[in-house]
């Protein structure tokens, strides 16, 4: 019997599938009761490394340390819990075994809007479902939040390939069969249909992978305010070659900006040089790096452009 040859797109679906679906596993979240453990959650997750690290959604794992996991091949591993961060929705996992098959990881800053993606994961509790797409927008944000501290995702990509519940923690793949976005929403029926969201993985992906794997958490600077861009007074603008700011409309009592004199109306303009005009900007900004370290802050107050400096803390979760 002569097999077809497959069309390019075709080609192309399968080839990814073949190449990434025995790196992604289905997981089942367990938790401890009376007489044993009980599944309490399930979703998916891809393998990052031959000993086991595996990437999938905070919200999978939500608060719980350890659960089963099934791959492609229908293996059965336990795993473990090596850190989860909430407020970028990401976790990573470590499946008890070695000798695994690791996904590529690729970089989605280089993905273009109508680029085909694959994704793969278990939808509904189907292990190995692939479907595929193209990328329907790129730069969306998501709110998260952990504890009292809420933040915006970044960067997020927007595909149209099906994804169900049981796909969050699996791949989004590009036609190269590199992993460059982890799923981890859907889009309800209320909303719009065949909408789904990944967050990416970048650079700024990839060190919040490295602090859960090297820490078990991301740790984060911290500022105290909240905001919107707006455009700089003409007087401004020209004298800093700018076109928007960051409006303070809140600022937390007893805060690094409080206490450096940060007022709510203040257009906040350049933090250490660096333009800000997004509240995304400033997060992007608020790195384990700086924390105990002083900021420089350049914003206009009524007009007149002042210099402040603020020192920035470590974000406490219970207390943001």
């Amino acid at each position: 019997m002569t097999v077809a040859p497959l069309d390019p797109y075709s080609a192309v679906v399968t080839a990814v599938s073949e190449r990434v679906g025995p790196s992604v596993a289905s997981l089942r979240v367990t938790a401890g009761v009376v007489g044993g453990r009980r599944p309490v959650g399930s979703g998916s997750a891809v393998l990052i490394t031959p000993d086991g690290f595996a990437l999938t959604s905070a919200h999978v794992v939500s608060e719980h340390r350890r659960g089963d996991a099934t791959l492609a091949d229908g293996t059965g591993l336990s795993f473990q819990v090596v850190g989860a961060d909430p407020l970028s929705d990401l976790a990573v996992v470590r499946l008890d075994g070695s000798g695994l098959p690791p996904a590529p990881l690729g970089d989605a800053d280089r993905l273009r809007v109508g680029q085909l993606v694959v994704a793969i994961g278990n939808p509904l509790g189907m292990s190995g479902s692939v479907t595929a797409g193209v990328v329907s927008a790129l730069g969306r944000a998501f709110p998260t939040r952990q504890g009292r501290a809420a933040r915006l995702v970044e960067n997020v990509i927007q595909t149209d390939a099906a994804l169900h519940p049981g796909n969050s923690g699996g791949a989004l793949c590009d036609g190269a069969a590199e992993v460059v976005g982890i799923n981890t929403a859907v889009v309800g029926p209320l909303a719009g249909q065949g909408l789904g969201l990944a967050v990416p993985i970048n650079a700024v992906t990839r060190a919040i992978v490295s602090a859960l794997i090297n820490e078990g958490r991301v740790r984060r600077a911290y500022l105290g305010i909240a905001g919107g861009s707006r455009p700089l007074p003409p007087r401004v603008a020209a004298a800093t070659g700018r076109t928007h700011g960051f409006e303070v409309v809140e600022v937390v009592p007893g805060s690094p900006a409080a206490e450096a004199g940060i007022l709510p109306e203040d257009v906040i303009v350049d933090l250490d040089g660096i333009p800000v005009a997004e509240a995304g900007r400033i997060q992007g900004l608020m790195t384990a790096e700086r924390i105990g370290r002083r900021a420089a802050l350049r914003l206009a107050r009524r007009g007149v452009l002042r210099e402040l400096s603020a020192e920035l803390r470590e974000l406490d979760i219970g207390r943001a």
